[in-house]
C-alpha cells in the first residue's frame, strides 16, 4: 500500500485583517480567549476587555488588556479611550461579554431581570455607541454575539432574561446595520448553538449527552467556529454582509 503523503499543517488564513485593531469584550472566557486568538494570528492587533483580565497571555505589542466593567457606560468610555491612546485606530468591535440565566419568569427576581439584561444587551449599546464614533473614521464593523435562545425564545435552562437579551442584540444588529450603512460600517452578529465550553457543564452528562443527540451535524461547536465566523464577518471577505444573523449550531436552529 502507497505511503499516504504528510499533511502539512494549516496556518489560519490572514482574512485581510492584518493591522487592523479589533476590541473584544468578554476577552477572557471560552469564546473570547478563542476569539482573541484568531484575531491575532488573523494579523489584528487586539484590545482584550475583561472584567476579570485573563491571565498567561503574553504581553505583546499587539495585544492590550484592558479591566473594563461593560455594564458601566463610564467603564466602556475609558476602557474605548484607552485603546485609541494605544493603538491609534479602531477597525473592529466585537461584543462577546455576557452570562447566562436560569430558571421560569416567575421565578426570576427583579434584579436578576435587570442584571441580565445590563450584562448581555446594555452593554452592546454602551460599547457599540462609543466605538462607532472611531468606526466612522476608519468605515469599520461591528460583530455582536447573541444565541440560538434569541431566535427560539429560549427555555428554563437559560432563563428568559438571556432569550429577550439576545433576541435583543438581533434587533439591535438591524438597526445599527441599515443606520450606519451610509457611514460603511457593517454590522452582524452571530448565534451560537452549543458550543462545548464549561458553560455546558450545567446538564451534567445525560444533558449533554441528550443535546448532543439532537444536533444534526452530531458535534458540539467548539469555540474555534465560533472565532473563525467573527473574524470572517470582521474581515473585507464579508464586505456585503450587513445586518445579518447566523445561526452557528449544527443545525440545532435552522434561521432564516
Amino acid at each position: 500500500m502507497a505511503e499516504r503523503p504528510k499533511t502539512r499543517k494549516r496556518t489560519p488564513a490572514r482574512l485581510e485583517l492584518e493591522g487592523a485593531v479589533a476590541l473584544v469584550t468578554g476577552a477572557s472566557g471560552g469564546l473570547g480567549r478563542a476569539i482573541v486568538k484568531r484575531f491575532r494570528a488573523a494579523g489584528a492587533r487586539v484590545a482584550a476587555l475583561d472584567l476579570n483580565p485573563a491571565k498567561g497571555r503574553r504581553p505583546s505589542g499587539d495585544l492590550l488588556e484592558v479591566r473594563c466593567d461593560v455594564t458601566s457606560e463610564a467603564s466602556v468610555r475609558e476602557a474605548v479611550a484607552a485603546v485609541i491612546k494605544r493603538f491609534g485606530r479602531l477597525d473592529i468591535l466585537v461584543n462577546n461579554a455576557g452570562r447566562v440565566g436560569t430558571g421560569r419568569v416567575e421565578e426570576v427576581s427583579a434584579e436578576s431581570w435587570d442584571d441580565l439584561l445590563r450584562v448581555n444587551l446594555t452593554s452592546v449599546f454602551f460599547c457599540s455607541k462609543h466605538a462607532i464614533p472611531h468606526l466612522r473614521r476608519t468605515r469599520g464593523t461591528i460583530v455582536s454575539m447573541s444565541s440560538t435562545n434569541g431566535l427560539t425564545g429560549g427555555s428554563a435552562l437559560s432563563g428568559p432574561a438571556y432569550a429577550v437579551a439576545k433576541a435583543g442584540i438581533i434587533a439591535l444588529t438591524k438597526n445599527l446595520a441599515r443606520d450606519l450603512a451610509k457611514d460603511g460600517i457593517r454590522v452582524n452578529a452571530i448565534a451560537p448553538g452549543p458550543i462545548d465550553t464549561p458553560m455546558l457543564d450545567r446538564l451534567g452528562e445525560a444533558g449533554k449527552a441528550a443535546l448532543l443527540a439532537s444536533i444534526p451535524l452530531g458535534e458540539l461547536g467548539e469555540p474555534k467556529d465560533v472565532a473563525e465566523l467573527a473574524a470572517f464577518l470582521a474581515s473585507g471577505r464579508a464586505r456585503h454582509l450587513t445586518g445579518i444573523t447566523i445561526s452557528l449550531s449544527g443545525g440545532l436552529v435552522m434561521a432564516p
